[in-house]
């Protein structure tokens, strides 16, 4: 698939993140989507011929090096929503999506952080138009957000 226009990016790390985020395919899927992530998998399912990559930053300069692949894959893409459920590529694309495209910016906390937010989380509230957690004990972190249980 060439990065052309899309509706939604799903933006996301690859294993759990990426399989949350899949968790929402009935809400995208009817939409022109495609996916974004942060490192190499064997694409199966809706995934084939709907994948991009961007380089795997561990909080280094490769975040500038995300920032300026996410401008080339969203000048081309040119999305109305980015849907991610974090990590790494999360806040470069968004940010970039956002304040230059002017993308709607969705974010839902890992069900993995149950009693605190993560690092991306925390960075997302302050970005994301809409932003979700997924324990009850995640509000008063996120008192903007909104309680949801994806599974």
């Amino acid at each position: 698939m060439r990065p052309s226009s899309v509706d939604v990016v799903i933006v996301s790390s690859c294993g759990g993140h990426l399989t949350e985020a899949q968790i929402l395919f009935p809400v995208y899927s009817r939409y022109r989507y495609c996916y974004v992530l942060n490192d190499q998998i064997k694409p199966s399912g809706d995934i084939v011929n709907r994948l991009f990559y961007m380089s795997h930053s561990e909080r280094d300069f490769l975040f500038f090096v995300n920032l300026w692949e996410s401008f080339v894959l969203l000048s081309r893409m040119k999305p109305r929503v980015v849907i991610s459920t974090g990590a790494g590529p999360a806040v470069p694309f968004s940010l970039v999506a956002k304040f230059i495209f002017g993308s709607s910016i969705v974010f839902i906390e890992s069900l993995t952080r149950v009693s605190k937010p993560s690092l991306t989380g925390r960075l997302m509230y302050y970005i994301a138009d809409h932003f979700f957690y997924q324990w009850p004990q995640l509000a008063s972190f996120f008192p903007g957000g909104k309680y949801i249980t994806l599974i």
